[in-house]
């Protein structure tokens, strides 16, 4: 006789070979489905060159359906348009480059707090800043150098269809510029941090203190939106904090907020013309809790 172990729903004794095949089948029927590829931001790459940045993707059948990053929701795509061989090359790739920024980030993290030697002007007691051009602040009681990163331009595409769609110049394309990663490397913990920006080429009159808007995955530095039609104006929209600046000493500027910093993800960004540079020193601000 077989051992009773599971009721059904008239209350009889289900026998346990019976519960283990429904439990076999239950998983037979899970394991059809195809599987969810997921990551911190993946190239979904398409046959015609073109590509998507999403957060997971998963193939049901002949639909490929996705998150796009860009627009935040759900959106599908005959599988026959996806190029799966090129989005594993790209993902591929993506696992490389974040092993490597993860690499860097430590190395920032070990050698971000120095004391440089005395050649340059004092800026806090026992501190001095370095011979070399670049831009530091002093934290606690120590002194930090900013790293450069570089702005990616992401456009919005469906923006760019309606624009197709349209025969007028009345939908202008946009483009947003955006920094890799949802926090800078660098933390600082002074809501009224003092920069001290040593360059020869004068960057410390050219340079603003961008607040960057959050995301994800990453973070955006400005918002682009251009015009149609032959005069194709284009208009940089980016969220400045006013700065008081001052030159110190030659080839020397300091750079203030006339502001505390509410807690976030900042950049300091070369302004050439009226245009913003990709390349961008970013860092976030923090306010850390003294425990007593």
């Amino acid at each position: 006789m077989f051992a009773a172990s599971k009721m059904d729903v008239n209350g009889k004794m289900l026998p346990r070979f019976l519960g283990r095949c429904l439990f076999v089948a239950a998983l037979l029927l899970g394991s059809l489905a195809a599987p969810l590829v997921a990551g911190p931001s993946l190239k979904l790459c398409m046959k015609d060159g073109s590509y998507q940045m999403v957060s997971s993707y998963e193939i049901q059948g002949e639909r490929v359906r996705y998150y796009s990053i860009e627009r935040s929701e759900w959106e599908e795509v005959p599988a026959s348009l996806v190029d799966f061989d090129a989005t594993k090359r790209a993902q591929e790739e993506a696992k490389a480059i974040e092993k490597k920024r993860t690499e860097d980030a430590k190395q920032i993290d070990q050698e971000r707090f120095y004391k440089p030697p005395d050649l340059g002007m004092e800026v806090a007691p026992g501190i001095r800043l370095p011979g070399d051009d670049g831009i530091f602040t002093v934290d606690g009681q120590r002194l930090v150098r900013l790293v450069q990163s570089e702005g990616e331009p992401v456009t919005d595409k469906k923006r760019t269809a309606m624009v197709l769609a349209v025969p007028l110049p009345v939908v202008k394309t946009r483009s947003l510029v955006v920094l890799d990663g949802a926090k800078a490397a660098i933390r600082l913990n002074d809501p009224l941090p003092v920069f001290y920006v040593q360059s020869a080429d004068g960057l410390g009159a050219k340079l603003e203190l961008l607040h960057l808007k959050p995301g994800k995955q990453s973070r955006v530095v400005e918002d682009i939106d251009t015009s149609r039609g032959k005069s194709g104006k284009t208009t940089e929209q980016r969220d400045t904090v006013q700065l008081e600046r001052k030159q110190v000493a030659p080839n020397t500027y300091t750079l203030k907020p006339l502001q505390p910093l509410d807690a976030g993800e900042y950049a300091l960004g070369e302004l050439v013309g009226e245009k913003l540079s990709l390349d961008v020193w970013d860092f976030g601000y923090e306010k850390w809790e003294v425990v007593k």
